[in-house]
């Protein structure tokens, strides 16, 4: 570790006020082991965890809003996510381990942009609004690529909204090392169309689109039978090729679609 300022304001607009250049510290599940490691060197650390108006869990007409800094072991846990959209419950209950799901944040998440990360598969199939301190951002346009999104410098997530749907379900394969998504496939059926969104595959989550037409038509696990799913530009590491990867896209589609069927 190196020197650096440290500031814990109350208020959204006393963080943005303070950071000049410096990050937002929010679970620290990704800056602070990249500041041990020197990856990342900012001068000031702005502590968002005493900022009360960025927690919480509310419905909103028809959306569920999530403060930013609500930590996976609380949507895990929501009595009201829950009930209006369980299978984000899930998805955050899967995250990681205690750890991870007892510091980590959701905004934190999304704003990194991980390309194993699990929310951003949720917030893009469900199309969700990434509201910030100066404006919203739907999820399709939000994520950009590789730990890049839609952000200006200085800009920061304060909630995301999400619409409630009770059919969707999200199927991960995780790394046997961290427990992120290798392949992880979140499926909604929205009654008027499919969406499915795929993370830790590629750089960046991304739709997969032939298989949300042919579940338009047929809403079963076979129906995406015979349809090829590419390797180019997919992930490789230690443990799957890109080969692999494209393989397990099938395979946790298949898995999360009778999921999905079995939510009644």
């Amino acid at each position: 570790m190196y020197s650096f300022n440290y500031v814990r304001p109350s208020s959204v607009a006393e963080a943005v006020k303070a950071l000049n250049g410096g990050n937002f510290l929010s679970g620290g599940m990704t800056l602070l082991p990249s500041l041990k490691m020197r990856l990342a060197r900012p001068e000031t650390l702005v502590d968002l965890a005493g900022i009360a108006e960025l927690t919480g869990i509310t419905i909103e007409g028809d959306r569920l809003c999530i403060g930013a800094m609500t930590r996976h072991s609380d949507v895990a846990s929501s009595a009201d996510i829950q009930r209006v959209l369980p299978a984000l419950a899930e998805l955050a209950g899967g995250i990681g381990d205690p750890l991870v799901r007892n510091r980590g944040t959701i905004g934190g998440s999304i704003a990194n942009s991980d390309p194993s990360a699990d929310y951003p598969a949720a917030a893009v199939a469900l199309d969700a609004t990434i509201v910030t301190d100066r404006r919203e951002i739907p999820a399709s346009s939000f994520f950009t690529g590789l730990f890049t999104t839609a952000l200006q410098a200085g800009e920061l997530v304060t909630r995301i909204k999400f619409p409630m749907i009770k059919r969707a379900a999200y199927a991960k394969f995780p790394s046997p090392a961290s427990r992120y998504a290798m392949v992880g496939v979140m499926v909604v059926d929205t009654g008027k169309g499919v969406r499915v969104a795929v993370t830790g595959a590629g750089p960046c989550v991304f739709r997969q689109e032939a298989f949300e037409k042919a579940l338009d038509q047929n809403f079963a696990p076979q129906a995406i039978d015979g349809i090829v799913v590419s390797a180019e530009g997919l992930n490789q590491d230690l443990f799957g090729t890109p080969e692999y990867r494209a393989n397990l896209i099938s395979v946790m589609t298949r898995r999360a679609v009778a999921a999905v069927q079995a939510r009644r």
